[in-house]
């Protein structure tokens, strides 16, 4: 059962969810809370397993909000939402560890497969979106010199590639004709030659410095 806290200051927008997420039997709803301040008291005191939050709320907003969580509460992933679909902000909750960011007037099963897959281990980004934020960082010259990086071998460089374009554990084995155990061993590989602590930290790196360009 995945568990499941909502953050926002809108009463409406907490009850359409509650509707969506109930009707879902692999889903539970821990609690609801309306600021990021709320959200990080809650997770003190309660196992949650993801957190559904906004991102413009009073008191504390969703993305300085993330930033806290990630930092104290790595264990749960944090599932951004808003009305607008914001370069800049995809940037900032990126890089910040968010593990989705769901448009507030998504379908119902867009919602739910989001769910599904943060909780799965993926990282849901629109793909477009991502590939901006790269052309933007390099229009900035904030490329730097790979040689401060280990390098990567292909077969990483491979899975690297297919994590940044979203696919489980699961899937990546399938296509790479490779076991499931192969596929997170080359995985904690990377996390340890680059001195990170999670997936989201290889998506951040891989888009951040062109780990994947030869």
């Amino acid at each position: 059962m995945i568990g499941i806290l909502l953050c926002d200051d809108h009463p409406l927008v907490i009850e359409g969810l509650k509707l969506i997420i109930q009707s879902h039997d692999q889903m539970e709803i821990i609690g609801s809370v309306h600021n990021g301040q709320e959200a990080i008291d809650f997770l003190s005191e309660h196992e949650v397993d993801i957190l559904l939050m906004d991102i413009n709320m009073p008191v504390l907003n969703g993305i300085e909000a993330c930033k806290i969580i990630q930092k104290e509460h790595q264990e749960v992933k944090v599932i951004m939402l808003s009305m607008l679909d914001d370069l800049h902000i995809t940037k900032k909750l990126i890089e910040y560890g968010a593990k989705a960011y769901i448009l507030k007037n998504a379908s119902k099963d867009e919602i739910i497969q989001s769910i599904l897959g943060v909780a799965e281990g993926r990282v849901l980004f629109d793909q477009e979106m991502l590939l901006k934020i790269i052309d933007l960082k390099n229009s900035k010259n904030r490329k730097i010199e790979k040689s401060l990086f280990p390098k990567l071998s292909r077969r990483e460089k491979e899975i690297l590639s297919l994590i940044v374009q979203e696919h489980t554990t699961g899937e990546i084995a399938e296509k790479l004709f490779i076991s499931f155990g192969t596929v997170e061993t080359h995985r904690r590989n990377m996390l340890n030659k680059l001195g990170l602590r999670n997936t989201a930290g290889l998506v951040r790196m891989a888009m951040e410095y062109n780990l994947l360009e030869e």
